[in-house]
């Protein structure tokens, strides 16, 4: 009895973990495009003989100087579409991060190579339109309307 109890505790904590990840994941997955670059950019300067404390500096520099010119564009930006671009820049590599992600928790649990990368799409589409309403909420300013509801008869 007590290796049934430990198998229904150890599958109880792993959904717990799988939930937590996700949530952690759907919090930080706005900050996929600035980590990006702020990576390249550190590990392009250490790569170029600079310091690793340098390096690390100029990264995370990098990385700021990404969301505050994110910033700066969506508060700029009138047209629908410009935001729109704004947030596919920032949806992009947080679907390409969710999906590995994704692929990396289904793999190990289903055996169908065909239903993993299915989930995996599914679950990089989830994530990256959830970056894409993140990244345009960015904005200090309302986005403005495709049309106006008031207006109409």
């Amino acid at each position: 009895m007590p290796k049934e109890d430990a198998m229904i505790l150890a599958i109880v904590f792993a959904i717990v973990a799988i939930a937590l990840l996700c949530k952690l994941t759907f919090n930080l997955i706005i900050y996929a495009l600035p980590l990006y670059v702020g990576a390249i950019a550190g590990f392009a300067l250490h790569s170029g003989g600079t310091g690793w404390l340098a390096s690390a500096a100029a990264g995370i520099a990098a990385a700021m100087a990404t969301l505050v010119l994110a910033y700066w564009l969506l508060a700029a930006a009138k047209s629908p579409i410009v935001q729109a671009v704004i947030g596919l820049a920032f949806a992009a590599p947080a679907a390409f991060a969710a999906y590995h992600l994704v692929h990396g928790i289904v793999a190990s649990s289903m055996p169908s190579a065909i239903w993993t990368v299915a989930v995996s799409a599914i679950g990089a589409g989830v994530f990256g339109i959830f970056a894409w309403t993140r990244a345009l909420s960015l904005s200090p300013t309302p986005a403005p309307k495709l049309a106006n509801i008031e207006s109409l008869p």
